[in-house]
């Protein structure tokens, strides 16, 4: 007797979609790619997914689930400038994790309310420092974009760790652009040292935010 292939659910295409993005990139994630890595026929997964963006909608809710659970159920607590700081460098730590990761949660509807408890409680800490709710939210979205974005241009331009490619040529660069010097040396500010230009993109928003939002 032929042994029943256990049932196919949601939580397994997500996990087989994220482990191969991790050796495919945001460009060889296709539905054909993950429904081989499952030994299934690609119609199986329609039952689970409609499209390609349900899906990265899927596989940015799980990213944002497994965030939640490495950071703990505690509501965060102090002061709000740390409060802050302290959540993007996780959120920019958890897009790291995955190969293009930024350009997988950029833009994603989340599927669940996995993610609400704790935002709720880091606008929170906002408000009881003096913000509006309505600034306390518009400050919460540009420290969002300015990580998310920043990893995006990171993921794209720097060293990619899943297969050791080495990141943009810095000195080709400057020497394409020798006729223009503050250009040229723009690139090894704005394409080496990665996480020295978040931590100081960071505090400038973080700066920026303090002073036309507070109060």
């Amino acid at each position: 007797m032929t042994p029943r292939t256990p049932k196919l659910d949601r939580g397994q295409v997500v996990d087989a979609a994220l482990d191969l993005l991790n050796e495919a990139g945001l460009d060889g994630l296709t539905l054909r790619a993950i429904a081989a890595r499952l030994d299934v026929k690609a119609p199986a997964l329609y039952w689970h997914v409609k499209d390609k963006q349900a899906l990265l909608d899927e596989m940015a809710t799980e990213m944002m689930r497994r965030m939640t659970g490495r950071a703990g159920t505690d509501h965060p607590e102090g002061d709000w400038r740390e409060t802050y700081l302290t959540t993007m460098r996780a959120l920019r730590a958890e897009l790291l994790r995955y190969r293009d990761g930024a350009k997988v949660y950029s833009g994603a509807r989340f599927t669940d309310t996995s993610y609400a408890a704790g935002l709720d409680a880091s606008l929170r800490v906002l408000v009881e420092a003096g913000f509006t709710p309505a600034r306390a939210a518009r400050a919460w979205q540009t420290a969002y974009s300015y990580t998310i974005g920043y990893v995006i241009e990171e993921q794209a331009m720097g060293p990619n760790p899943f297969d050791g490619e080495e990141g943009y040529d810095v000195d080709s660069r400057a020497e394409r652009l020798a006729a223009h010097p503050l250009a040229a040396e723009s690139g090894r500010v704005m394409f080496q040292d990665f996480d020295e230009g978040f931590e100081q993109g960071l505090a400038a928003v973080l700066a920026g935010v303090e002073a036309t939002l507070l109060g």
